[in-house]
């Protein structure tokens, strides 16, 4: 046999990956098992988007190679919407580049700007990926506690007492996942300033904003933002597109252009199709959110209900597509709870410690299933 790169020696399997061939067999076995563990959106996208995807398909040169920066219209489409949405002016030109899923962002951005033991500060509990690919550039993750009692922001003081040599880069994740955190204005004010200080870059993953959220904000809106940051943003939950894969990265034009280097490596440019359904999806007005938010806002008051009645205090100041939940014994570790309401319930949630060691004793309960199956769940209780 071949041996694999020592680089996977500090890499697992994504527990999702792994977790979910236990939930398939239990279900192949007759289990009736109800999954609310994934945030995969269950709702189609807009109707103008599948009609603008069908059209796509038939243009003359659909199938042809794309540009690797995306066609101008969807460039210029995402710097609208933030404008729009944010506030945020970016050229189309040079400060947006179209992704496939802001996933493969992470990568790109990991191999455009960390060599061999720099330093990552991540949050913990945060996205798994952060970590996972910071180690397969053989970089060094360095986490920051994130706590219920500080609403799970940064805190500067906890940062200013770590040994920060060496660190070059640093994940924001607001609205936050796993616990649904917003950002508040002096989080983002505070991080500006220190990092320009420091000379750290910057990025704020942020696919969740308009989900149950009344005050979207991005991290380019904030004065000397650009200077010192880069935000990724992502089609896949606002729009119910996830298996479309289509995401942006926005900021300096330099960042950019180095990001570009990675990703023109990486690809050919994203299917024509798919770049004009994400135009439609892109020029929605507000009354697509308010229904998506209509039925998310219904969703949620469930689960909750379904959260106490499994015995977890949910967190009731989240937003997004998530009810992050503490678990009331303080005994129980979360994937001892997990496996319990697996087997006795033929119920899957996401145990917090997949997302750091801050996330011992909290579960993550999605809302990306119909009312019925909460209520289903509801029941089994």
């Amino acid at each position: 046999m071949i041996t694999s790169a020592t680089r996977l020696e500090y890499v697992q399997e994504y527990y999702f990956s792994q977790k979910l061939r236990e939930v398939a067999a239990l279900k192949a076995s007759g289990k009736p098992i109800l999954n609310m563990g994934i945030g995969s959106p269950d709702m189609p996208p807009h109707p103008s988007v599948i009609t603008a995807l069908q059209s796509g398909v038939s243009a003359p040169n659909a199938h042809q190679y794309q540009s690797y920066q995306g066609l101008p219209e969807l460039r210029e489409a995402m710097a609208h919407f933030y404008q729009e949405k944010y506030a945020v002016a970016c050229n189309p030109s040079n400060e947006i580049l179209p992704l496939m899923g802001s996933k493969e962002g992470i990568m790109h951005l990991s191999l455009a700007f960390l060599n061999k033991g720099d330093k990552v500060l991540i949050p913990n509990p945060g996205y798994p990926t952060y970590t996972s690919v910071t180690k397969l550039v053989e970089a060094i993750p360095l986490y920051y506690d994130l706590k219920e009692a500080h609403d799970w922001q940064p805190d500067l003081t906890q940062l200013e007492q770590m040994d920060l040599q060496g660190v070059k880069l640093m994940w924001l994740n607001y609205p936050h996942m796993p616990t649904g955190a917003n950002a508040v204005n002096s989080t983002f004010e505070k991080l500006i300033a220190w990092a320009k200080k420091r000379g750290i870059l910057l990025i704020n993953d942020n696919p969740y904003s308009f989900i149950l959220n009344e005050t979207p904000k991005s991290l380019l809106q904030f004065p000397g933002a650009l200077e010192v940051g880069l935000e990724l943003n992502s089609l896949s939950k606002s729009f119910n597109m996830a298996g479309w894969r289509v995401g942006m990265l926005l900021g300096n034009a330099h960042y950019i252009k180095e990001v570009l280097k990675v990703k023109s490596n990486m690809d050919s440019g994203m299917f024509y199709g798919i770049q004009k359904g994400a135009i439609a999806a892109l020029q929605q007005d507000a009354s697509w959110f308010e229904s998506l938010n209509a039925t998310y806002r219904n969703r949620r008051s469930a689960m909750e209900q379904l959260a106490a009645l499994a015995g977890c205090t949910p967190y009731l100041r989240s937003v997004g597509m998530f009810v992050w939940a503490k678990i009331n014994d303080s005994s129980v570790s979360s994937e001892a709870f997990v496996d319990t309401l697996l087997h006795k319930h033929h119920l899957f949630v996401a145990p917090g410690t997949v997302f750091g060691g801050k996330g011992e004793g909290y579960v993550r309960f999605s809302l990306c299933v119909q009312e019925e199956m909460i209520q289903k769940a509801m029941e089994r209780f």
